[in-house]
């Protein structure tokens, strides 16, 4: 393993191709072969928060752009995902309007509905909206050089906005959301072989994802974000616009989270508004935190487990889990403001610190010790 190891820092662009390896054979060869299929539908369940996180930590951790509002973006794009769904299985039944508003007396189909029958528009959609949302609202707030605080509680507040906009309209669900799906762009949900699939798919996009980041981490870009991040009034003296800088961030984020929200409709199976309001925005933030914002995988993994711990220890402490949340939230951020992933850099300084302090000086060559001699003769 040591020589390995040596071969992977002599030459550390292998690195990423190996963690990358690593990561293809646990998700699509070890994950099927040793989870069952609810365990894995959960799995692909939480890759679908670690693609928000991943947009997150890009905000976040390299832009200082606290975003509580990623559910906003995240339901932009699981709303338009249901509604194409529900379309499809009403057109597959000879139904004009999907089976919930024939419950509600909705005879017509909305006119919003109406462009979302068709599988291009709503990939095109999913893709272009919540990016198109995400730089109205970047522009509008980052030229006015909102930051800090107030740019967190207006995403927070436009959050729980949409929510109660989606509560009171019936056309859309109401409070009970979209559910009930049937099939996914022709393929019927209740095969397992389809539900694997599902989890195929959102793993390949999440290993796309990370690779993006990491490729806007390195570039020049990533670079100009974080000086905006640590010294916003430099980088403007210096000739660029700070506010581009943070909407490109902010639209990337938003263009990850409305993807994350169209896979997660039909691996859930519904999509409500409780999936998008305050609460869900600032459990991805928790995530990130826990994980490590500033880091690339911090994120991604800190969601993932951030979400396993959930739901398992919600089974066996209902009404404990939301305090041992917040405990671990405020731990970190008060004493590991880099994450769990800012461990592992403070225990191998302290192995370094502890071999280094063990290990015996080298002995004194031959001719420094003649020449000490000679010294002390004198």
């Amino acid at each position: 393993m040591s020589a390995f190891t040596e071969r992977l820092r002599a030459h550390p662009r292998a690195t990423p191709l190996v963690g990358f390896g690593v990561a293809a054979i646990l998700l699509f060869a070890v994950a099927p072969a040793v989870l069952s299929d609810f365990r894995l539908n959960l799995l692909a369940k939480f890759l679908c928060f670690a693609i928000v996180a991943a947009g997150i930590g890009l905000a976040w951790g390299r832009g200082g752009m606290l975003t509580l509002g990623q559910g906003v973006f995240f339901g932009i794009g699981a709303y338009i995902m249901a509604m194409h769904m529900q379309l499809a299985d009403a057109a597959r039944l000879g139904e004009d309007v999907p089976e919930f508003m024939q419950i509600s007396g909705i005879s017509e189909l909305p006119g919003f509905w109406q462009p979302f029958s068709s599988a291009p528009v709503t990939i095109i959609a999913i893709l272009v909206l919540p990016a198109l949302v995400a730089a109205a609202l970047g522009y509008g707030v980052f030229k006015r050089r909102v930051r800090g605080a107030y740019f967190a509680i207006l995403s927070q507040a436009l959050a729980a906005a949409l929510a109660i906009l989606l509560t009171g309209q019936q056309a859309i669900g109401g409070f009970t959301g979209l559910s009930d799906f049937r099939s996914f762009f022709g393929f019927r949900l209740s095969d397992p072989a389809n539900r694997q699939m599902l989890f195929f798919i959102a793993a390949g996009t999440l290993l796309v994802v990370v690779a993006l980041i990491r490729q806007l981490n390195r570039s020049r870009y990533g670079e100009l974000l974080v000086a905006v991040r640590d010294a916003e009034e430099r980088v403007r003296f210096l000739g660029y616009d700070p506010a581009n800088i943070k909407i490109v961030a902010y639209v990337v984020a938003a263009f990850l989270a409305g993807i994350a929200g169209a896979l997660f409709t039909p691996i859930v199976g519904i999509i409500s508004p409780a999936d998008i309001g305050v609460i869900p925005s600032i459990a991805f933030l928790i995530g990130v935190a826990i994980g490590g914002r500033t880091t690339l995988l911090g994120p991604v993994l800190g969601a993932i487990g951030v979400a396993w711990a959930q739901t398992s220890l919600s089974e066996s402490f209902p009404s404990g889990w939301t305090y041992m949340q917040g405990i671990l939230f405020i731990v970190v951020v008060g004493f590991i403001p880099a994450g769990l992933a800012g461990l592992w850099p403070l225990l191998r300084g302290w192995l370094d610190s502890r071999r280094a302090s063990t290990t015996p000086p080298p002995p004194p060559a031959a001719d420094t010790v003649g020449t000490e001699e000679k010294v002390e003769a004198r």
